[in-house]
């Protein structure tokens, strides 16, 4: 691909309002093809939206996850960097619909075939009349009814879904309405997790060892006959997942959104364990195993006393360690760390429990809602001296974020 800068003069915003309230619309202007190869030889009847549409439906037919909100970013920068050259289209979607680097060969593939097959069928280069897109923001409140100025051209009109609005939106920023909205959709979350052996044994439909009592049970009813031998196998049941929550006053933001979602995932599958990580450990088990959100809520807030006070998070380990893990609940288990690793312990300290804790988990996954801020580095000490001994570090500010976690807790 080119590597020259992509001109970005033929693009422009402006903002409407409509009866359904603000919206912010980004118009296509129309490409000047120079000299240089442009994108695509376009027609009346193809315009640039619609190429837009039929690449992120192309990149979903080869195998890629693109979400309609990657596709609606795609068309934003596509207008802010312009479209007269393949390279700034060829950046734009990369930089918007690529979140996995080895995504980027089967994205450079399908953008040949999309973008530069039209080129080769030798078609006339008529010029697209513009094309506005008309993006309604959530949360605005018509304040009257205006009648939006009629552009030049074809007008999409694209509006957000609740839903859609609710995955990416902030935890910290998220109004007592909102987080019982996203409740909800926690709930929908599976966290099905794999398996572990297990001593209690099971029927087996392969040779292994043999059970006595059911193939002597067999043979009464054939008049004694052994026609056939029944085996038995080590049975399965599914690793338990441990949820450690920091609800110290750093995690304030974050921990009322954080306690909703281990709600969810103590009712929605068995044999999950959760605790409270402050200046004490605190066991939240069974005041949020009953399935009304409210009273588990409550009864979760009068069991912790500590709620958005001090940080010792090396201290909570040990108490965790010692009381709880030594007895065999962390072995094997998927350990879960909410927390945005501010500790006003020793690192020492913190460091210590994490390696005792990596050697009995089958795994430990570290959420950290600070992750997700750009720039963020892991400075504090407390998350410095967790690092190397977490097999996985996540973010964990929205509900999208939360959807990845359930996805590393269900894997191998």
């Amino acid at each position: 691909m080119p590597s020259s800068s992509p001109s970005a003069r033929c693009s422009s915003t402006e903002r409407t309002r409509n009866g359904r309230g603000p919206a912010a619309s980004a118009t296509f202007c129309q490409p000047s093809w120079g000299p240089d190869r442009p994108v695509v030889a376009p027609t009346a009847e193809r315009t640039l939206d619609r190429h837009l549409v039929r690449f992120a439906d192309a990149l979903r037919a080869a195998g890629l996850a693109v979400p309609l909100i990657s596709t609606l970013e795609f068309g934003r920068a596509v207008a802010e960097v312009g479209a007269e050259r393949r390279d700034g289209v060829y950046w734009a979607g990369r930089a918007t619909l690529v979140h996995r680097p080895e995504d980027i060969p089967l994205y450079d593939e399908v953008f040949e075939q999309q973008w530069l097959g039209a080129l080769d069928r030798g078609r006339p280069a008529t010029l697209p009349s513009p094309v506005t897109l008309l993006f309604d923001e959530p949360g605005g409140e018509p304040e009257e009814e205006v009648e939006p100025e009629s552009p030049d051209g074809d007008v999409l009109s694209v509006r957000f879904s609740r839903v859609e609005v609710l995955s990416t939106r902030d935890f910290a920023e998220c109004s007592d309405d909102e987080l019982a909205e996203l409740h909800g959709l926690m709930v929908r979350l599976r966290f099905a997790g794999e398996s572990r052996r297990c001593r209690r044994m099971g029927p087996s439909a392969r040779s292994g060892r043999l059970d006595l009592r059911r193939t002597v049970r067999a043979a009464l009813r054939t008049g004694g006959e052994t026609l056939s031998r029944r085996y038995l196998e080590p049975g399965e049941r599914p690793r338990r997942l441990v949820l450690l929550l920091d609800v110290s006053g750093s995690m304030e933001a974050y921990a009322r959104a954080l306690i909703r979602f281990v709600h969810a995932v103590i009712v929605g599958r068995r044999d999950v364990e959760a605790f409270a990580l402050g200046t004490r450990l605190t066991r939240l088990t069974r005041e949020l195993s009953t399935r009304d959100p409210d009273a588990a809520l409550a009864r979760a807030a009068e069991a912790v006393t500590d709620w958005s006070g001090g940080t010792r998070l090396g201290d909570g380990l040990r108490l965790f360690n010692d009381g709880w893990g030594v007895r065999g609940m962390a072995r094997g288990a998927v350990v879960v760390v909410l927390s945005d690793g501010w500790d006003r312990g020793d690192p020492a300290v913190m460091s210590e429990q994490m390696q005792r804790l990596s050697r009995v988990a089958h795994k430990v996954v570290w959420v950290n809602p600070l992750k997700a801020a750009p720039g963020y580095a892991p400075l504090a000490q407390g998350m410095a001296a967790a690092l190397p001994h977490v097999d996985e570090f996540l973010e964990g500010h929205n509900l999208d974020s939360l959807e990845v976690l359930a996805r590393a807790i269900t894997a191998e």
